[in-house]
């Protein structure tokens, strides 16, 4: 059963910019929107359904890139579900201010249900899955027969999913799931990813067989001092 998150205290969240609910029309929204657009068109095989948002090291912004990616998606009327799989450090209940009690770590060591685990947002059509409690084995957990019955029965009910993952240097959780979702973005801040960084998170991502579809530059600072987002393809 789906239910409605409860707010926390003001004084106790760490509520991250979404910018494209807040400020729908804002030139920052219209870029995530173009981001949208560019997913979408990206293959001509199939539908892009499951999108993991990641970046090469902490620091560079995806959190905020997925859960503004996950609105512009739901603005679109499409169904969809942003499931936090950063079971090391995860931020999305701060970003929507719900509870983190239950959340993707129950499911797959099935303590309790997807149906039991989802949360509404504040966003029209966007549900949320965050991770639920930190444990020992984030990516064994993220690599089992679990998340694979997980990714099919989303798929059943929603029309895409976008995970926010770990950065992929530090640990493996990224390069796991890369290859269980249709498309992989990767984050870079400007004036601060290290090229090699970046590149060698890129080459991890396509061994592991991901599909990367594109980098969003982020914190670009143009002359008038607004910053806005570029999506680009890999090639």
């Amino acid at each position: 059963m789906l239910k409605r998150s409860k707010k926390q205290p003001k004084q106790l969240t760490h509520m991250r910019s979404l910018i494209s609910h807040i400020r729908p029309k804002s030139p920052i929204s219209e870029q995530y929107r173009t981001i949208r657009t560019n997913i979408q068109f990206s293959s001509v095989d199939r539908d892009i359904r499951s999108i993991m948002v990641t970046s090469s090291l902490p620091g560079e912004g995806k959190s905020t890139t997925t859960a503004n990616l996950a609105v512009v998606f739901a603005q679109q009327g499409k169904k969809v579900l942003l499931v936090d799989a950063d079971l090391r450090k995860p931020t999305v209940h701060y970003t929507f201010r719900m509870e983190n009690h239950i959340g993707l770590t129950n499911v797959l060591t099935k303590q309790t249900t997807l149906a039991s685990s989802i949360q509404l947002s504040d966003v029209d059509n966007l549900y949320v899955l965050t991770s639920g409690p930190i444990p020992p084995n984030p990516a064994e957990l993220l690599g089992s027969t679990m998340m694979e019955e997980l990714l099919a029965e989303i798929y059943n009910q929603f029309d895409v999913v976008i995970f926010d993952t770990p950065p992929v240097l530090p640990v493996a959780d990224a390069q796991i799931l890369a290859n269980q979702c249709h498309g992989v973005v990767m984050v870079v801040k400007s004036g601060q990813t290290n090229k090699d960084a970046a590149q060698k998170a890129k080459e991890l991502l396509m061994a592991a067989k991901g599909k990367l579809l594109g980098v969003v530059i982020n914190q670009r600072e143009q002359s008038d001092g607004n910053y806005y987002y570029y999506y680009g393809s890999n090639r």
